[in-house]
């Protein structure tokens, strides 16, 4: 079955080779512009922190410039990576591996982890949903087809039983933007939503919902990679240097914020109203940073995992996939060691 993600001819050749936007930033007496970019979510919270107390900036030092772009959807940041027009930034695990499959191994890798957890599925309290089999005849949202929350969403569904309406079953699974979500939640056009964090919290809170399955619940020890640092191959090969810098700063910044909770939370809220123009109330944003590790580990299991599902569901083609090239985490695993950090396993 053909999904959204079939990439033109034009993007997949960009990939692969360079593009006229590699070399920009590089002309002599002007600084390198590294292109960054991050969603405005809970789980690319290093990301905002980063940006805002400046840590990147000065970890690349006074010779690089760093021209940051905000996402709101994984497959658009990788038709960005596709095309040479950004460098490195943090994604979900699905869109990664999509995009690293689409490229055949070629376009991108992921260098560090960002944030485990920060997922679920989240009722309306007036759909009566109190057990699984409540489910059948509902509507569930998730906020794109094949990202890493329609994903689980529907490997969950399959595992307990379910079949979906496009396969004949009961259970009808809708791609919704989150924003989009909130609006639907309340005015009961959807049952039920599947998606990550803020959006966990506000449906709760916000829409009168009840969290129905806290997506740690299914993972090993409750971990499971919601978002990662990836960089575009060839920006890897020709700025080891850079990237270098930018996980070490990455690295410190997680542990700053996991050391200064009050204090990043008032820098995460900032950051994501000066993106959406509007700040999070102060018991949503707790709630979803309740749920949220941060952390530098990428959880490499669930990604595979993930990828699994993913195949399963027709979304990787007819082949299953060899991921063993996605990763390069030989930078990280020597900041690490340098910082005498605890080692990941």
């Amino acid at each position: 079955m053909k999904k959204r993600y079939a990439l033109t001819g034009l993007l997949m050749l960009t990939a692969l080779g360079c593009s006229r936007s590699d070399q920009a930033g590089t002309e002599p007496g002007r600084p390198l512009a590294v292109r960054a970019w991050h969603f405005p979510d809970i789980v690319h919270s290093a990301a905002i922190v980063g940006k805002a107390k400046g840590t990147f900036r000065e970890a690349l030092g006074p010779n690089v410039e760093i021209n940051w772009t905000i996402f709101n959807a994984g497959p658009s940041a990788i038709e960005a990576l596709f095309a040479g027009e950004v460098d490195i930034g943090y994604i979900g695990p699905n869109p990664a591996v999509n995009g690293y499959v689409k490229s055949k191994g070629e376009a991108l890798r992921i260098v560090c982890g960002a944030s485990s957890g920060g997922a679920g599925l989240v009722v309306r309290k007036e759909a009566d949903i109190r057990t699984n089999a409540d489910l059948h005849g509902k509507r569930i949202a998730t906020p794109q087809l094949g990202n890493t929350q329609d994903v689980a969403c529907r490997a969950w569904l399959r595992d307990q039983g379910f079949e979906l309406t496009e396969k004949g079953g009961t259970v009808q699974v809708v791609p919704v933007r989150n924003p989009d979500q909130l609006s639907l939640f309340i005015k009961g056009e959807i049952d039920a939503a599947w998606t990550k964090e803020p959006w966990v919290a506000r449906l709760i809170r916000q829409g009168n919902g009840e969290l129905f399955l806290d997506e740690r619940e299914i993972w090993p020890a409750g971990k499971f990679v919601t978002a990662h640092v990836i960089v575009r191959t060839q920006f890897l090969r020709d700025h080891p240097d850079l990237v270098e810098a930018w996980i070490r700063a990455h690295v410190d910044v997680t542990e700053w914020i996991n050391d200064n909770p009050e204090e990043a939370r008032t820098i995460i809220n900032a950051g994501i109203a000066e993106i959406t123009h509007k700040a999070l109330p102060a018991n949503v944003l707790e709630d979803a940073l309740s749920r949220t590790t941060l952390t530098y580990d990428p959880v490499t299991s669930s990604l595979f995992k993930s990828a699994q599902w993913a195949y399963e569901s027709g979304f990787l083609g007819s082949e299953e996939p060899d991921l063993s090239g996605i990763y390069d985490l030989a930078t990280l695993n020597r900041v690490i060691a340098e910082k005498r950090l605890k080692p990941i396993e």
